[in-house]
Protein backbone atom coordinates (compact mmCIF):
# COMPACT_ATOMS: atom_id res chain seq x y z
CA UNK A 1 0.00 0.00 0.00
CA UNK A 2 1.40 3.24 -0.93
CA UNK A 3 2.18 5.72 1.94
CA UNK A 4 -0.12 9.11 2.77
CA UNK A 5 1.06 12.63 2.10
CA UNK A 6 0.98 14.49 5.36
CA UNK A 7 -0.60 17.52 5.09
CA UNK A 8 1.14 20.50 5.71
CA UNK A 9 0.24 24.21 6.70
CA UNK A 10 1.59 27.12 5.31
CA UNK A 11 1.23 30.92 7.35
CA UNK A 12 -1.66 32.18 8.91
CA UNK A 13 -2.46 35.43 8.21
CA UNK A 14 -4.69 35.87 5.48
CA UNK A 15 -3.09 33.33 3.49
CA UNK A 16 -4.26 30.28 2.39
CA UNK A 17 -3.73 27.51 4.20
CA UNK A 18 -1.79 24.59 1.72
CA UNK A 19 -2.41 21.09 2.44
CA UNK A 20 -0.20 19.36 0.65
CA UNK A 21 -1.66 17.26 -2.73
CA UNK A 22 -5.32 17.89 -1.64
CA UNK A 23 -7.88 18.85 -3.86
CA UNK A 24 -8.15 23.07 -4.43
CA UNK A 25 -10.97 24.36 -2.52
CA UNK A 26 -11.54 27.53 -1.51
CA UNK A 27 -9.29 29.28 1.45
CA UNK A 28 -8.16 25.47 2.42
CA UNK A 29 -7.50 22.67 0.44
CA UNK A 30 -9.36 18.93 0.64
CA UNK A 31 -9.56 15.73 -0.26
CA UNK A 32 -10.89 14.73 -3.76
CA UNK A 33 -14.14 15.39 -3.88
CA UNK A 34 -14.63 11.60 -5.69
CA UNK A 35 -12.98 9.96 -3.33
CA UNK A 36 -10.69 8.98 -0.07
CA UNK A 37 -7.27 10.93 0.23
CA UNK A 38 -5.02 13.37 -1.66
CA UNK A 39 -4.64 12.85 -5.67
CA UNK A 40 -1.45 10.96 -6.62
CA UNK A 41 -1.77 8.27 -3.28
CA UNK A 42 -3.47 5.11 -3.86
CA UNK A 43 -3.55 1.61 -3.82
CA UNK A 44 -2.02 -1.08 -5.88
CA UNK A 45 -1.51 -4.43 -5.98
CA UNK A 46 1.06 -5.35 -8.61
CA UNK A 47 4.18 -5.86 -5.41
CA UNK A 48 1.05 -8.35 -3.82
CA UNK A 49 1.21 -11.10 -5.28
CA UNK A 50 -1.46 -13.16 -3.47
CA UNK A 51 -3.86 -10.12 -3.51
CA UNK A 52 -5.38 -10.72 -6.93
CA UNK A 53 -6.38 -14.16 -6.22
CA UNK A 54 -7.79 -13.48 -3.08
CA UNK A 55 -10.06 -11.19 -4.46
CA UNK A 56 -11.15 -13.53 -7.14
CA UNK A 57 -11.87 -16.02 -4.37
CA UNK A 58 -13.45 -13.48 -1.92
CA UNK A 59 -15.63 -11.27 -4.36
CA UNK A 60 -15.34 -13.05 -7.57
CA UNK A 61 -13.69 -10.12 -9.91
CA UNK A 62 -10.66 -10.61 -11.71
CA UNK A 63 -8.26 -7.68 -11.37
CA UNK A 64 -6.40 -8.79 -14.35
CA UNK A 65 -9.40 -8.97 -16.54
CA UNK A 66 -11.31 -5.81 -15.22
CA UNK A 67 -10.12 -1.93 -16.80
CA UNK A 68 -10.24 0.48 -14.01
CA UNK A 69 -12.60 3.17 -13.77
CA UNK A 70 -11.13 6.58 -15.39
CA UNK A 71 -11.00 9.31 -12.71
CA UNK A 72 -14.39 11.33 -12.60
CA UNK A 73 -14.71 14.26 -14.68
CA UNK A 74 -15.78 16.67 -12.19
CA UNK A 75 -17.38 19.14 -15.15
CA UNK A 76 -19.76 16.02 -16.00
CA UNK A 77 -21.41 16.77 -12.65
CA UNK A 78 -24.67 18.61 -12.78
CA UNK A 79 -24.44 21.04 -10.00
CA UNK A 80 -27.71 23.05 -8.23
CA UNK A 81 -27.40 26.59 -8.35
CA UNK A 82 -26.91 28.38 -4.69
CA UNK A 83 -29.80 29.57 -3.66
CA UNK A 84 -28.30 32.26 -0.57
CA UNK A 85 -29.80 35.36 -1.22
CA UNK A 86 -27.89 38.42 -1.32
CA UNK A 87 -28.35 39.52 2.19
CA UNK A 88 -26.88 36.38 3.92
CA UNK A 89 -24.31 36.80 1.32
CA UNK A 90 -23.20 40.51 2.68
CA UNK A 91 -23.60 39.26 6.05
CA UNK A 92 -21.58 36.44 5.95
CA UNK A 93 -18.64 38.22 3.92
CA UNK A 94 -18.44 41.00 6.76
CA UNK A 95 -18.24 38.04 9.13
CA UNK A 96 -15.31 36.16 7.39
CA UNK A 97 -14.36 38.63 5.25
CA UNK A 98 -15.50 38.45 1.23
CA UNK A 99 -12.30 36.02 0.40
CA UNK A 100 -13.34 33.12 3.09
CA UNK A 101 -17.26 33.40 1.38
CA UNK A 102 -17.01 30.96 -1.27
CA UNK A 103 -19.78 29.09 -3.59
CA UNK A 104 -17.79 27.67 -6.53
CA UNK A 105 -19.14 24.16 -7.38
CA UNK A 106 -15.91 22.71 -6.55
CA UNK A 107 -16.20 23.79 -2.86
CA UNK A 108 -19.78 23.22 -2.38
CA UNK A 109 -19.60 19.95 -3.54
CA UNK A 110 -16.99 18.56 -1.63
CA UNK A 111 -18.95 20.15 1.63
CA UNK A 112 -21.93 17.91 -0.14
CA UNK A 113 -21.16 14.29 1.29
CA UNK A 114 -18.74 12.80 3.90
CA UNK A 115 -16.78 9.44 2.79
CA UNK A 116 -18.61 6.43 3.31
CA UNK A 117 -19.12 4.35 0.18
CA UNK A 118 -23.01 5.61 -0.53
CA UNK A 119 -21.39 8.76 -0.13
CA UNK A 120 -18.88 7.85 -2.89
CA UNK A 121 -21.22 5.86 -5.11
CA UNK A 122 -23.65 9.59 -5.06
CA UNK A 123 -21.14 11.63 -6.04
CA UNK A 124 -19.71 10.13 -8.39
CA UNK A 125 -22.86 9.31 -10.02
CA UNK A 126 -23.94 12.85 -9.90
CA UNK A 127 -26.69 12.74 -7.29
CA UNK A 128 -26.81 16.14 -5.61
CA UNK A 129 -30.14 16.55 -4.08
CA UNK A 130 -28.83 19.48 -1.85
CA UNK A 131 -25.56 21.26 -2.00
CA UNK A 132 -23.96 23.97 0.40
CA UNK A 133 -25.17 27.18 -0.76
CA UNK A 134 -22.19 28.78 0.73
CA UNK A 135 -19.32 27.83 2.30
CA UNK A 136 -17.83 30.17 4.86
CA UNK A 137 -13.74 29.69 6.06
CA UNK A 138 -13.69 31.84 9.80
CA UNK A 139 -10.46 32.02 10.90
CA UNK A 140 -11.08 32.73 14.58
CA UNK A 141 -13.91 32.20 17.16
CA UNK A 142 -15.52 35.23 17.10
CA UNK A 143 -16.28 34.60 13.22
CA UNK A 144 -17.18 31.31 14.01
CA UNK A 145 -19.78 32.96 16.72
CA UNK A 146 -21.09 35.54 14.44
CA UNK A 147 -21.36 33.08 11.87
CA UNK A 148 -23.53 31.12 13.55
CA UNK A 149 -25.78 34.35 14.60
CA UNK A 150 -26.02 35.49 11.17
CA UNK A 151 -27.37 32.00 10.33
CA UNK A 152 -29.84 31.65 12.62
CA UNK A 153 -31.00 35.39 11.76
CA UNK A 154 -31.57 34.79 8.33
CA UNK A 155 -33.38 30.88 9.20
CA UNK A 156 -30.62 29.49 7.05
CA UNK A 157 -29.03 25.67 8.32
CA UNK A 158 -25.70 25.48 9.43
CA UNK A 159 -23.74 22.47 9.05
CA UNK A 160 -20.24 22.49 10.52
CA UNK A 161 -17.48 20.45 8.43
CA UNK A 162 -13.87 19.35 10.01
CA UNK A 163 -11.86 17.37 7.54
CA UNK A 164 -14.73 15.74 5.86
CA UNK A 165 -14.75 12.03 6.81
CA UNK A 166 -17.25 11.18 8.12
CA UNK A 167 -18.95 7.77 6.79
CA UNK A 168 -22.15 8.33 8.81
CA UNK A 169 -24.04 10.64 6.52
CA UNK A 170 -23.26 13.75 9.48
CA UNK A 171 -22.61 16.52 6.60
CA UNK A 172 -25.06 16.02 4.14
CA UNK A 173 -28.42 18.81 3.51
CA UNK A 174 -31.36 17.33 4.19
CA UNK A 175 -32.53 16.55 0.56
CA UNK A 176 -35.73 19.32 -0.01
CA UNK A 177 -34.76 21.89 2.66
CA UNK A 178 -35.76 24.97 0.99
CA UNK A 179 -33.91 27.35 3.39
CA UNK A 180 -30.31 28.40 2.28
CA UNK A 181 -27.39 25.74 3.51
CA UNK A 182 -24.51 27.40 4.72
CA UNK A 183 -21.40 24.71 5.55
CA UNK A 184 -18.37 26.06 8.25
CA UNK A 185 -15.26 24.84 7.37
CA UNK A 186 -13.21 24.77 10.39
CA UNK A 187 -9.72 24.07 8.54
CA UNK A 188 -8.20 28.10 9.10
CA UNK A 189 -8.57 27.34 13.49
CA UNK A 190 -5.92 24.41 13.56
CA UNK A 191 -3.41 25.89 16.15
CA UNK A 192 -2.41 24.65 19.52
CA UNK A 193 -2.88 27.00 22.11
CA UNK A 194 -1.51 25.77 24.79
CA UNK A 195 -0.22 23.41 26.95
CA UNK A 196 -0.71 22.97 30.77
CA UNK A 197 2.34 21.21 31.49
CA UNK A 198 1.77 20.68 35.23
CA UNK A 199 -1.52 19.33 34.23
CA UNK A 200 -1.28 17.52 30.69
CA UNK A 201 -3.82 19.72 29.45
CA UNK A 202 -3.63 21.11 25.85
CA UNK A 203 -5.86 24.35 24.46
CA UNK A 204 -6.14 22.91 20.78
CA UNK A 205 -8.20 24.55 18.06
CA UNK A 206 -11.21 21.87 16.93
CA UNK A 207 -10.25 22.79 12.98
CA UNK A 208 -6.72 20.85 13.48
CA UNK A 209 -6.65 17.82 11.86
CA UNK A 210 -4.98 14.58 13.04
CA UNK A 211 -1.15 15.32 11.77
CA UNK A 212 -1.12 19.07 12.35
CA UNK A 213 -1.98 18.59 15.54
CA UNK A 214 0.25 15.70 16.66
CA UNK A 215 3.10 17.64 14.92
CA UNK A 216 2.52 20.57 17.36
CA UNK A 217 2.25 18.42 20.04
CA UNK A 218 5.64 16.35 19.81
CA UNK A 219 7.50 19.48 18.89
CA UNK A 220 7.26 20.04 22.66
CA UNK A 221 7.38 16.32 23.69
CA UNK A 222 3.29 15.71 23.83
CA UNK A 223 0.92 13.34 22.11
CA UNK A 224 -3.20 12.98 22.55
CA UNK A 225 -2.70 9.83 22.09
CA UNK A 226 -5.85 9.45 19.86
CA UNK A 227 -5.25 7.93 16.20
CA UNK A 228 -8.88 6.81 14.47
CA UNK A 229 -8.14 5.32 11.17
CA UNK A 230 -9.16 8.55 9.89
CA UNK A 231 -6.73 10.35 11.69
CA UNK A 232 -4.97 11.99 8.20
CA UNK A 233 -8.26 13.48 7.57
CA UNK A 234 -10.10 14.28 10.45
CA UNK A 235 -9.93 17.00 12.83
CA UNK A 236 -10.56 17.48 16.42
CA UNK A 237 -13.82 18.88 16.42
CA UNK A 238 -15.14 15.85 14.41
CA UNK A 239 -13.84 13.49 16.60
CA UNK A 240 -15.44 15.27 19.78
CA UNK A 241 -18.78 15.84 17.73
CA UNK A 242 -18.85 11.84 17.14
CA UNK A 243 -17.68 10.51 20.11
CA UNK A 244 -14.43 8.72 18.64
CA UNK A 245 -12.62 6.16 19.20
CA UNK A 246 -8.84 5.67 18.05
CA UNK A 247 -6.29 2.76 17.61
CA UNK A 248 -4.71 3.44 21.24
CA UNK A 249 -7.73 3.99 22.96
CA UNK A 250 -7.11 0.94 25.80
CA UNK A 251 -4.47 3.47 26.92
CA UNK A 252 -5.39 6.66 26.39
CA UNK A 253 -8.89 6.60 26.38
CA UNK A 254 -12.08 7.55 23.74
CA UNK A 255 -12.24 11.05 22.64
CA UNK A 256 -14.81 11.41 25.16
CA UNK A 257 -12.34 10.38 28.06
CA UNK A 258 -9.70 12.69 26.74
CA UNK A 259 -11.67 15.67 26.08
CA UNK A 260 -11.58 18.01 29.53
CA UNK A 261 -12.99 21.48 28.39
CA UNK A 262 -14.63 22.90 25.62
CA UNK A 263 -15.97 25.82 23.72
CA UNK A 264 -18.99 26.05 21.57
CA UNK A 265 -20.74 28.68 19.09
CA UNK A 266 -24.26 28.48 19.94
CA UNK A 267 -26.99 31.25 19.44
CA UNK A 268 -26.82 33.54 21.92
CA UNK A 269 -23.46 33.12 23.24
CA UNK A 270 -20.22 30.89 23.66
CA UNK A 271 -20.92 27.97 25.73
CA UNK A 272 -17.63 27.54 27.89
CA UNK A 273 -16.76 24.08 29.98
CA UNK A 274 -13.94 24.45 32.01
CA UNK A 275 -11.65 21.67 31.77
CA UNK A 276 -11.50 20.20 35.28
CA UNK A 277 -10.27 16.70 36.62
CA UNK A 278 -13.90 16.02 37.49
CA UNK A 279 -17.00 18.13 38.72
CA UNK A 280 -20.64 17.44 40.16
CA UNK A 281 -22.57 20.13 38.38
CA UNK A 282 -25.71 18.56 37.22
CA UNK A 283 -26.36 16.74 33.87
CA UNK A 284 -23.20 16.72 31.97
CA UNK A 285 -23.23 19.39 29.29
CA UNK A 286 -19.89 18.17 28.12
CA UNK A 287 -21.26 14.88 27.85
CA UNK A 288 -23.88 16.45 25.53
CA UNK A 289 -21.66 18.33 23.36
CA UNK A 290 -19.79 15.23 22.96
CA UNK A 291 -21.34 13.28 20.02
CA UNK A 292 -23.86 16.21 19.12
CA UNK A 293 -22.52 16.24 15.71
CA UNK A 294 -23.24 20.12 15.20
CA UNK A 295 -26.63 20.16 16.15
CA UNK A 296 -25.57 22.03 19.64
CA UNK A 297 -23.56 24.13 18.08
CA UNK A 298 -19.90 24.67 16.67
CA UNK A 299 -16.87 23.26 18.74
CA UNK A 300 -14.28 25.87 18.04
CA UNK A 301 -11.75 24.66 20.94
CA UNK A 302 -11.14 21.72 23.39
CA UNK A 303 -9.19 21.47 26.58
CA UNK A 304 -7.59 17.76 25.66
CA UNK A 305 -5.69 15.51 28.22
CA UNK A 306 -2.06 14.73 26.45
CA UNK A 307 0.80 12.96 27.45
CA UNK A 308 4.47 12.55 27.30
CA UNK A 309 5.49 11.26 24.44
CA UNK A 310 6.47 7.49 25.74
CA UNK A 311 10.25 6.71 26.01
CA UNK A 312 9.14 3.61 24.03
CA UNK A 313 6.88 1.98 21.56
CA UNK A 314 6.55 -1.19 20.17
CA UNK A 315 3.88 -3.39 18.64
CA UNK A 316 4.25 -7.06 18.53
CA UNK A 317 2.56 -9.77 16.31
CA UNK A 318 1.01 -12.61 17.16
CA UNK A 319 -1.07 -15.75 15.84
CA UNK A 320 -4.04 -17.65 17.56
CA UNK A 321 -5.44 -21.19 16.06
CA UNK A 322 -9.17 -19.43 15.70
CA UNK A 323 -11.30 -16.52 16.54
CA UNK A 324 -12.27 -18.04 19.74
CA UNK A 325 -9.17 -18.37 21.32
CA UNK A 326 -8.27 -14.80 20.08
CA UNK A 327 -11.17 -13.24 21.60
CA UNK A 328 -10.40 -14.99 25.06
CA UNK A 329 -7.29 -14.25 25.22
CA UNK A 330 -8.35 -10.28 24.80
CA UNK A 331 -10.94 -10.64 27.59
CA UNK A 332 -8.60 -11.92 29.54
CA UNK A 333 -5.70 -8.86 29.23
CA UNK A 334 -8.76 -6.38 29.94
CA UNK A 335 -9.58 -7.50 32.80
CA UNK A 336 -6.02 -8.06 34.42
CA UNK A 337 -3.59 -5.33 35.51
CA UNK A 338 -1.69 -4.64 32.29
CA UNK A 339 -3.28 -2.19 30.32
CA UNK A 340 -1.58 -2.41 26.76
CA UNK A 341 -1.94 0.70 24.01
CA UNK A 342 -3.28 -1.56 21.63
CA UNK A 343 -5.12 -5.03 22.05
CA UNK A 344 -6.40 -6.07 18.20
CA UNK A 345 -7.06 -9.56 16.72
CA UNK A 346 -8.53 -10.19 13.36
CA UNK A 347 -10.82 -13.23 12.19
CA UNK A 348 -9.46 -16.18 10.13
CA UNK A 349 -11.33 -14.01 7.27
CA UNK A 350 -9.14 -10.47 7.73
CA UNK A 351 -6.13 -12.41 8.40
CA UNK A 352 -6.24 -13.83 5.08
CA UNK A 353 -6.93 -10.48 3.91
CA UNK A 354 -3.86 -9.02 5.55
CA UNK A 355 -1.25 -11.82 4.50
CA UNK A 356 -2.90 -11.20 0.69
CA UNK A 357 -2.26 -7.34 1.36
CA UNK A 358 1.60 -8.56 1.77
CA UNK A 359 4.54 -7.68 -0.39
CA UNK A 360 6.03 -10.62 -1.22
CA UNK A 361 8.79 -11.78 2.11
CA UNK A 362 11.85 -13.12 -0.17
CA UNK A 363 15.16 -14.20 1.62
CA UNK A 364 15.28 -15.23 5.01
CA UNK A 365 11.89 -13.40 6.25
CA UNK A 366 10.21 -15.63 3.34
CA UNK A 367 11.55 -18.82 4.46
CA UNK A 368 10.47 -18.23 7.67
CA UNK A 369 6.80 -17.59 7.25
CA UNK A 370 6.54 -20.83 5.03
CA UNK A 371 8.38 -22.60 7.78
CA UNK A 372 6.21 -21.50 10.62
CA UNK A 373 3.16 -21.71 8.80
CA UNK A 374 3.82 -25.79 7.96
CA UNK A 375 4.76 -26.05 11.39
CA UNK A 376 1.15 -24.73 12.86
CA UNK A 377 -0.74 -26.81 10.45
CA UNK A 378 1.51 -29.90 11.35
CA UNK A 379 0.32 -29.11 14.99
CA UNK A 380 -3.01 -29.22 13.70
CA UNK A 381 -3.84 -25.11 13.02
CA UNK A 382 -6.66 -24.57 10.20
CA UNK A 383 -4.68 -21.69 8.61
CA UNK A 384 -8.00 -20.64 7.21
CA UNK A 385 -9.26 -19.83 11.03
CA UNK A 386 -5.81 -18.87 12.16
CA UNK A 387 -6.01 -15.12 13.67
CA UNK A 388 -3.57 -12.46 13.49
CA UNK A 389 -3.12 -9.84 16.32
CA UNK A 390 -1.64 -7.18 17.37
CA UNK A 391 -0.33 -5.48 20.91
CA UNK A 392 0.79 -2.12 21.37
CA UNK A 393 2.89 -1.52 24.31
CA UNK A 394 4.31 1.87 25.51
CA UNK A 395 6.42 3.45 28.55
CA UNK A 396 9.57 3.11 29.76
CA UNK A 397 11.74 0.17 28.80
CA UNK A 398 10.98 -1.12 32.05
CA UNK A 399 7.94 -1.03 31.86
CA UNK A 400 7.21 -2.19 28.58
CA UNK A 401 9.19 -4.89 29.54
CA UNK A 402 6.59 -5.83 32.26
CA UNK A 403 3.78 -5.54 29.99
CA UNK A 404 4.80 -7.48 27.55
CA UNK A 405 5.91 -10.33 30.05
CA UNK A 406 2.50 -10.22 31.96
CA UNK A 407 0.52 -10.59 27.93
CA UNK A 408 2.65 -13.36 26.75
CA UNK A 409 1.47 -14.97 29.85
CA UNK A 410 -2.19 -14.68 28.61
CA UNK A 411 -1.60 -15.28 25.03
CA UNK A 412 0.48 -18.71 26.27
CA UNK A 413 -2.23 -19.89 27.94
CA UNK A 414 -4.74 -18.72 25.18
CA UNK A 415 -2.69 -20.80 22.67
CA UNK A 416 -1.31 -18.10 20.97
CA UNK A 417 2.16 -17.92 19.39
CA UNK A 418 4.67 -14.71 19.00
CA UNK A 419 5.82 -13.95 15.69
CA UNK A 420 7.54 -11.12 16.70
CA UNK A 421 7.61 -7.18 15.90
CA UNK A 422 8.33 -7.71 12.02
CA UNK A 423 4.31 -7.27 10.74
CA UNK A 424 3.96 -5.14 13.72
CA UNK A 425 6.25 -2.43 12.37
CA UNK A 426 4.70 -2.58 9.04
CA UNK A 427 1.45 -2.47 10.61
CA UNK A 428 2.26 0.56 12.58
CA UNK A 429 3.28 2.40 8.90
CA UNK A 430 0.50 1.45 7.00
CA UNK A 431 -2.55 1.69 9.42
CA UNK A 432 -3.69 4.84 8.29
CA UNK A 433 -3.90 3.49 4.49
CA UNK A 434 -7.10 1.19 4.41
CA UNK A 435 -9.50 3.40 3.11
CA UNK A 436 -7.88 4.18 -0.22
CA UNK A 437 -8.28 0.52 -0.78
CA UNK A 438 -12.07 1.18 -0.75
CA UNK A 439 -11.57 3.03 -3.85
CA UNK A 440 -9.15 1.14 -5.77
CA UNK A 441 -12.34 -1.65 -5.68
CA UNK A 442 -14.57 0.88 -6.31
CA UNK A 443 -12.94 1.74 -9.67
CA UNK A 444 -13.38 -1.79 -10.27
CA UNK A 445 -17.10 -2.33 -10.08
CA UNK A 446 -16.67 -3.25 -6.20
CA UNK A 447 -18.34 -1.58 -3.21
CA UNK A 448 -16.46 -1.83 0.06
CA UNK A 449 -17.09 -0.16 3.57
CA UNK A 450 -17.72 -0.62 7.44
CA UNK A 451 -20.02 -1.05 10.03
CA UNK A 452 -18.90 -1.28 14.02
CA UNK A 453 -20.76 -2.01 17.25
CA UNK A 454 -19.59 -2.66 20.85
CA UNK A 455 -20.58 -5.66 23.00
CA UNK A 456 -20.59 -7.30 26.41
CA UNK A 457 -17.61 -10.02 26.16
CA UNK A 458 -20.32 -12.36 27.33
CA UNK A 459 -21.90 -11.93 23.71
CA UNK A 460 -18.88 -11.19 21.56
CA UNK A 461 -18.54 -14.34 19.44
CA UNK A 462 -21.74 -14.69 19.14
CA UNK A 463 -21.97 -11.30 17.67
CA UNK A 464 -18.95 -12.23 15.40
CA UNK A 465 -20.51 -15.03 14.31
CA UNK A 466 -24.18 -13.73 13.95
CA UNK A 467 -23.28 -10.58 11.72
CA UNK A 468 -21.30 -12.83 9.52
CA UNK A 469 -24.28 -14.68 9.03
CA UNK A 470 -26.54 -11.89 8.57
CA UNK A 471 -24.26 -10.58 5.89
CA UNK A 472 -23.96 -13.32 3.89
CA UNK A 473 -27.85 -14.19 3.60
CA UNK A 474 -28.23 -10.04 2.79
CA UNK A 475 -25.43 -11.28 -0.39
CA UNK A 476 -27.73 -14.04 -1.15
CA UNK A 477 -31.01 -11.91 -1.08
CA UNK A 478 -29.91 -10.35 -4.42
CA UNK A 479 -27.60 -12.92 -5.92
CA UNK A 480 -24.28 -11.83 -5.45
CA UNK A 481 -20.87 -13.10 -4.45
CA UNK A 482 -19.77 -11.05 -0.90
CA UNK A 483 -17.12 -10.47 1.40
CA UNK A 484 -17.32 -9.86 5.42
CA UNK A 485 -14.70 -10.04 7.96
CA UNK A 486 -13.99 -8.46 11.69
CA UNK A 487 -11.18 -7.53 14.06
CA UNK A 488 -11.70 -6.67 17.74
CA UNK A 489 -10.24 -3.12 18.25
CA UNK A 490 -10.95 -1.79 21.34
CA UNK A 491 -11.30 -3.29 24.64
CA UNK A 492 -12.77 -2.75 27.78
CA UNK A 493 -13.14 -3.98 31.10
CA UNK A 494 -16.66 -5.22 30.09
CA UNK A 495 -16.66 -5.51 26.44
CA UNK A 496 -15.21 -4.95 23.52
CA UNK A 497 -15.33 -2.93 19.47
CA UNK A 498 -16.21 -5.40 17.32
CA UNK A 499 -15.22 -3.70 13.56
CA UNK A 500 -16.64 -5.32 10.24
CA UNK A 501 -15.84 -4.94 6.58
CA UNK A 502 -17.49 -5.93 3.81
CA UNK A 503 -17.44 -6.00 -0.16
CA UNK A 504 -19.49 -6.98 -3.05
CA UNK A 505 -19.79 -6.55 -6.86
CA UNK A 506 -22.36 -3.57 -7.95
CA UNK A 507 -24.96 -4.35 -9.82
CA UNK A 508 -27.27 -2.02 -11.69
CA UNK A 509 -28.95 -0.33 -8.65
CA UNK A 510 -25.46 -0.40 -6.05
CA UNK A 511 -26.90 2.07 -3.36
CA UNK A 512 -29.91 -0.20 -3.14
CA UNK A 513 -28.28 -3.62 -2.39
CA UNK A 514 -26.00 -1.45 0.03
CA UNK A 515 -29.06 -0.84 1.72
CA UNK A 516 -29.89 -4.31 1.87
CA UNK A 517 -26.49 -5.46 3.59
CA UNK A 518 -25.95 -2.55 5.70
CA UNK A 519 -29.87 -2.85 7.32
CA UNK A 520 -28.93 -6.61 7.42
CA UNK A 521 -25.60 -5.45 10.06
CA UNK A 522 -26.70 -3.13 11.64
CA UNK A 523 -29.93 -5.24 12.71
CA UNK A 524 -27.96 -7.86 13.98
CA UNK A 525 -25.66 -5.64 16.15
CA UNK A 526 -29.01 -4.48 17.99
CA UNK A 527 -30.58 -7.75 17.74
CA UNK A 528 -27.12 -9.31 19.20
CA UNK A 529 -27.30 -7.20 21.96
CA UNK A 530 -24.90 -4.51 20.41
CA UNK A 531 -25.41 -0.52 19.59
CA UNK A 532 -25.72 1.56 16.22
CA UNK A 533 -22.14 2.25 16.54
CA UNK A 534 -19.61 2.59 18.90
CA UNK A 535 -17.27 5.46 17.32
CA UNK A 536 -18.49 6.50 13.52
CA UNK A 537 -21.55 8.35 15.12
CA UNK A 538 -25.17 8.53 14.01
CA UNK A 539 -25.46 10.92 11.57
CA UNK A 540 -28.88 9.96 9.48
CA UNK A 541 -27.47 6.58 8.61
CA UNK A 542 -27.57 4.90 12.10
CA UNK A 543 -30.41 6.99 13.09
CA UNK A 544 -33.38 3.61 12.38
CA UNK A 545 -31.80 2.22 15.48
CA UNK A 546 -31.08 4.81 18.25
CA UNK A 547 -34.09 3.70 19.66
CA UNK A 548 -33.35 0.25 20.27
CA UNK A 549 -30.69 1.25 22.62
CA UNK A 550 -32.42 4.41 23.96
CA UNK A 551 -35.85 3.52 24.18
CA UNK A 552 -38.62 5.76 22.95
CA UNK A 553 -38.63 8.08 26.47
CA UNK A 554 -34.37 8.55 25.98
CA UNK A 555 -35.23 9.57 21.78
CA UNK A 556 -37.84 12.26 23.76
CA UNK A 557 -35.06 13.65 25.69
CA UNK A 558 -32.88 13.87 22.57
CA UNK A 559 -35.94 15.49 20.68
CA UNK A 560 -36.65 18.29 23.63
CA UNK A 561 -32.79 18.75 23.92
CA UNK A 562 -32.38 19.66 20.55
CA UNK A 563 -35.75 21.75 20.03
CA UNK A 564 -34.91 23.48 23.69
CA UNK A 565 -31.86 25.07 21.76
CA UNK A 566 -32.25 24.76 18.32
CA UNK A 567 -35.93 26.09 17.99
CA UNK A 568 -35.34 26.82 14.50
CA UNK A 569 -33.75 23.98 13.78
CA UNK A 570 -31.04 26.32 11.77
CA UNK A 571 -28.13 23.68 13.18
CA UNK A 572 -27.36 20.44 11.17
CA UNK A 573 -30.95 19.04 11.55
CA UNK A 574 -31.98 15.88 10.64
CA UNK A 575 -28.91 13.80 12.30
CA UNK A 576 -29.04 11.74 15.17
CA UNK A 577 -33.11 12.04 15.62
CA UNK A 578 -35.05 13.40 12.41
CA UNK A 579 -36.77 16.12 14.19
Amino acid sequence: MTDLVTPTAADRDDAAVVREGAVAAGPVQHMKWWGWGVPGVAFHHEDKPAFAAFVLKAVGVDLHAVAPLEQPEFGALNVPASIAPDALRDALAQAVGPAKLVDDDLDRVVHTYGKSIRDLIKVRAGVLPRVPDLVVYPSDEAAVQRVVEIVVEHDAVLIPFGGGSNIAGSLEPIPGESRPVVSLDLGLLDRLLDIDEASGLARIQAGALGPALEAQLNARGWTIGHFPDSFTHSSLGGWIATRSSGMQSDKYGDIADITRGLRVARPGGLLELRATPSASTGPSVREMILGSEGRLGVITEATVQVHRVPAKRVIHAYFFPNWVAGSAAMRRIAEGDVHPAITRVSDGRETGFSLATSKESKGFSGLAQRGLFAVLKRRGWNLDEMCLSFIGYEGTPEHVARQRKAVEKVIKRSGGIGVGTGPGVLYDQKKFDTPYLRDFLLDRGTAGDVSETSVPWVNLDRMHDGVIEAAEKAFASFGRKGWIMSHLSHSYHSGACLYFTFAFVMGDDAEAEYDIVKHAIQQAFIDLGGVPSHHHGIGVEHAEWLPDVLSDPGIGVLEGLFAATDPGRNLNPAKIVRS
